[in-house]
């Protein structure tokens, strides 16, 4: 795979020659500079051998770039969860044992317990504010923040750890991946007329409340890239609404998160008040697939769910060869090879085959 040649724009930059502090103080050669998401340069003056990561994508991100888990010591537990519900847990079965107790509510860090595994380096939210941010600073220990909701900041999310884990190499091969990707998908949408293309509802919560994403979210993002039209458009970020929105949207496509375990297609199928919904009387509802992190939210594998969410929304337009595409990719993200059975689980066909035109992800 070639090297991206992808300008990020952040001024990231692995150190190459020895430097000084704004103290004055000279750093080794191998003393690493990164800026992160709320501009502010971050200096190491040696790789960074213990990490933690409390933005949730972060910790199979990281893992991914890195090769293992020998470096991250403590994650977010929903990072946790998503480790044990998928076929990550497989790749790094050592992973494990990394601790999940070092946030608590609303990504507040428990100084204690971050303190307690002795981090080099912790990654944290920057779009919450400086009161998630402070303790950990105040605690004397280094933290990069990142921002969410737009592919540009994942692809940052990818140059910041690329720089701090020295494979660079490997995260610029990555965004490459992302733009090509991107580019070749946006072009046959191009041709799609808007007549042709699904109104589609994206659930983050559906059990406990329906809420589902607006303009500015990076769902949005990708179901317009796909060639769907997000039912949400007229709102901002997540919102809750109610069933009878639901009824008047009259989505053609239902895509359920992956952050409720227990949340399967057949609650919707079954909720008499939907039954309904273009979605559920044409089969079109799909839990969207977990890989090495759930698909849903930017990832390392992003690519791999346009593909998917391309197919599912127009198959009659995109014919991607996901499976291969799956396999070939976690050989060079992972260094690891699936089986078909993985695959399978990674698409969810257990759940999702009987949905239209979900035969087509199938391995037979």
């Amino acid at each position: 795979m070639s090297k991206s040649h992808y300008k990020i724009g952040l001024g990231v930059a692995l150190a190459l020659t020895a430097f000084t502090t704004a103290s004055g103080v000279a750093l080794a050669d191998d003393a690493i500079k990164v800026t992160d998401q709320s501009d502010r340069q971050i200096v190491l003056e040696k790789p960074a051998k213990r990490v933690v990561t409390i933005p949730i994508p972060a910790a199979s991100m990281f893992m991914a770039l890195d090769g293992s888990s020998n470096k991250l010591v403590g994650m977010h537990s929903k990072s946790k969860s998503a480790l044990e519900e998928g076929v990550l847990k497989e790749i790094f079965p050592e992973a494990m044992d990394i601790r999940s107790d070092i946030v608590g509510e609303g990504f507040m860090p428990n100084v204690e317990e971050l303190l307690s595994v002795n981090p080099d380096l912790v990654f944290q939210w920057a779009h919450l504010g400086g009161d998630v941010v402070k303790p950990i600073e105040d605690a004397g220990l280094k933290v990069v923040t990142f921002k969410y909701g737009t592919e540009t900041y994942a692809r940052q999310w990818l140059d910041i750890m690329g720089t701090i884990l020295g494979k660079k190499d490997k995260s610029d091969a990555l965004i490459a991946w992302r733009q090509e990707k991107q580019d070749a998908i946006a072009k046959k949408v191009a041709e799609i007329p808007g007549l042709e293309k699904p109104r589609v509802a994206y659930f983050l919560r559906f059990l406990s409340s329906f809420s589902v994403a607006g303009k500015g979210t990076y769902n949005d993002f990708y179901i317009n890239l796909t060639g769907g039209q997000n039912v949400g458009q007229d709102l901002s970020g997540f919102k809750e609404v109610n069933i009878e929105q639901i009824i008047a949207w009259d989505p053609e496509v239902i895509l359920l998160n992956g952050f409720e375990g227990e949340l399967t297609v057949d609650d919707v199928y079954t909720n008499p008040m939907l039954a309904g919904v273009s979605a559920v009387k044409n089969k079109r509802v799909y839990k969207i697939p977990l890989g090495g992190y759930r698909w849903d939210p930017p990832n390392q594998e992003s690519p791999l769910m346009w593909e998917w969410l391309s197919m599912v929304l127009h198959p009659d337009r995109f014919d991607w060869p996901l499976r291969k595409d799956i396999a070939e990719k976690y050989r060079f993200i992972y260094n690891y090879d699936l089986s078909e059975q993985q695959i399978d689980g990674i698409l969810r066909m257990k759940m999702n085959g009987s949905a239209a035109n979900y035969s087509q992800f199938s391995g037979s």
